[in-house]
């Protein structure tokens, strides 16, 4: 029998039991995919982060780990809740970084919270045939498209109470390889959104990093200003600060450890 660390944590939660929980699990070396894929579904969290140390000198570009994500079904391009997971159990210093199909992520910790650095996203105005309906809008609802992170489709609302209220056909939704997001001016934070990814098994994601590298910008042009706060309104709750930076958006939050143990193969 094979024991392998097994960390659960709460990400971008302001308390333990909020937030989105991801199982992070440090290995010697790669697990078979189909292997990797099976625990995945059994943790059966919106992700399991796997990961490797790397010989690379992190100082000179390089990082300090390979890092993958898997949902319950399939594995994804680009993970924020996991990632900023990964840097709260392994950091040993102020910095850490990644290696990821999505090039090179760091998690730095500074005034409190975790700061993760990823690829910004950029969106259209645009069609998406059935997705409105599937999300229970009117088609008269602004919708906007992109390819950044694990690809994006907007719908912009008029306020956060739009946003609570949206009940999507989620069978309708796993038609679309796309995250799809709901979102709005939010009440006590800068924006307010939801999250849907049922193509990837995970109806709604209850506080999802990788949205906001395409949320951050979109709603930075609509505010005028590069720095803000969001909630991700689901039924846990997640808050984040926000900056975008140009073709890199950066996330702040803290996160909890809810488990410490070990994974039997």
């Amino acid at each position: 029998m094979t024991s392998l660390p097994f960390f659960q944590v709460d990400a971008f939660a302001s308390r333990p039991f909020a937030g989105n929980p991801a199982a992070v699990m440090p290995l010697d070396r790669w697990l078979d995919d189909s292997l990797m894929q099976s625990i995945a579904a059994e943790n059966n969290l919106a992700e399991t982060a796997f990961l490797v140390p790397r010989d690379d000198d992190a100082s000179e570009g390089g990082a300090d780990y390979d890092l993958r994500w898997f949902t319950p079904t399939v594995e994804v391009d680009l993970c924020g809740h996991a990632t900023l997971a990964s840097a709260h159990v392994l950091m040993e210093s102020e910095h850490i970084r990644f290696a990821t199909r999505s090039g090179i992520l760091a998690v730095t910790r500074k005034d409190g919270l975790l700061w993760l650095d990823l690829p910004a996203g950029t969106v259209e105005q645009g069609d998406e045939p059935g997705l409105l309906d599937a999300l229970g809008l009117p088609a008269a609802i602004p919708l906007f498209l992109g390819r950044g992170g694990n690809g994006a489709a907007i719908a912009l609302l008029e306020d956060e109470a739009a946003v609570r209220s949206v009940e999507p056909d989620f069978r309708a939704l796993k038609a679309y390889d796309r995250l799809v997001m709901v979102t709005a001016p939010g009440d006590d934070s800068a924006i307010a959104s939801r999250v849907f990814a049922s193509y990837h098994g995970i109806d709604e994601d209850p506080v999802t990093g990788s949205a906001h590298g395409s949320l951050v910008p979109f709603w930075a042009a609509r505010l005028g200003r590069k720095r803000f706060d969001a909630v991700q309104a689901s039924s846990r709750g997640g808050h984040l600060e926000c900056e975008h930076r140009g073709d890199r958006v950066i996330l702040g939050g803290t996160c909890h450890t809810v488990i410490v143990g070990t994974f039997q193969l």
